[in-house]
C-alpha cells in the first residue's frame, strides 16, 4: 500500500488505503479543519516527532456505550466517590498529564507542544472535551478526545491516583450515553480499556458506525455532566450500571 504525502489543502486519500500497520499519510498540519475533517473520515495523527503521521488501523478499537463493563472493585470505587468528577474545566491540564504519561501503546511521549496547542484550539471551538477526577483540589486523573455528530473519539488518558483514569472513563461513557451517543473511539486496544470492555471492529464496521453517527449534530462545548447517578447496584458486581445490555 502506497503511503500518501498530504498537500496544503485539508484532504485525505479514503481510509481504506492505510498499509496493514495502519499509516495512511504522512505531512499536512494540525489545523483545525485539518483535524475535524480527519477524525470524520476515522483518520487521527499519531507521531512523536515531524513530520506528522496520520493512521487509520484495522482494526479499530470501541468502546461499546451500551455493554460497558464496571469490574467489581471500581463498581466499589465509584460508590465511595473517592473523585470529584468534572468536564471542560481543566482541558490543558489533562493534556499536559497525558503527555507526562506518554501513552500510546509502548511508544514515548507522543504528545508534542504542538500537539497541545492543536487541540486546545479545538477545545476552543467546542469540539475537544476532557473529563476530570479531582481529589481534595487536585487534578488526579482524567482523559481528553474529539467530538463530532453522535461520535467521541477518545485521544488519551492518564491517572496519578489508582483507577483515577477509569473512573474518569466510566463517567464519560455514561453520560455521552445519556446524551444519545452512539460511538466511543478508543483507537487502539489494550488492556486497560479491555477490562471496561472495549472490543476491537474491522475498520469497515467502524467506518459505518461513524458515519450513521456524523449524520447526528455535534454538541459543541463546553460540557458540563448531568446529575450523578449510582457507579452500579449494591452487589452487582461488573456490569453495566444502567443495565447489563451486551452487544
Amino acid at each position: 500500500m502506497p503511503v500518501y504525502a498530504l498537500g496544503p489543502e485539508p484532504l485525505f486519500p479514503p481510509p481504506t488505503e492505510a498499509e496493514p500497520g495502519g499509516l495512511l499519510a504522512v505531512g499536512g498540519d494540525l489545523s483545525p479543519q485539518r483535524l475535524l475533517e480527519a477524525y470524520a473520515r476515522g483518520i487521527f495523527p499519531w507521531y512523536e516527532r515531524p513530520p506528522i503521521l496520520w493512521f487509520s488501523p484495522d482494526p479499530r478499537g470501541v468502546l461499546p456505550l451500551e455493554g460497558l463493563h464496571v469490574p467489581r472493585r471500581l463498581g466499589r470505587t465509584l460508590r465511595q466517590r473517592r473523585f470529584e468528577l468534572r468536564l471542560d474545566t481543566a482541558f490543558e491540564a489533562v493534556v499536559e498529564g497525558c503527555a507526562g504519561a506518554g501513552r500510546r501503546a509502548t511508544q514515548g511521549t507522543w504528545i508534542t507542544p504542538e500537539m497541545v496547542r492543536a487541540y486546545g484550539r479545538l477545545h476552543a471551538l467546542g469540539f475537544a472535551h476532557s473529563c476530570e477526577a479531582w481529589q481534595e483540589g487536585e487534578l488526579v486523573g482524567g482523559l481528553y478526545g474529539v467530538s463530532l455528530g453522535a461520535a467521541f473519539f477518545g485521544e488519551s488518558m492518564f491517572s496519578r491516583r489508582r483507577d483515577a483514569s477509569k473512573v474518569a472513563l466510566v463517567t464519560l461513557a455514561w453520560q455521552l450515553r445519556d446524551w444519545g451517543f452512539s460511538l466511543f473511539d478508543c483507537q487502539l486496544q489494550n488492556p486497560h480499556l479491555a477490562s471496561l470492555g472495549a472490543v476491537e471492529w474491522p475498520r469497515a464496521r467502524f467506518l459505518g458506525a461513524l458515519h450513521e453517527a456524523l449524520a447526528h449534530p455535534t454538541r459543541r462545548g463546553p460540557w458540563t455532566l448531568g446529575p450523578a447517578r449510582p457507579a452500579a447496584r449494591p452487589g452487582a458486581g461488573a456490569g453495566d450500571a444502567a443495565g447489563r445490555r451486551r452487544r
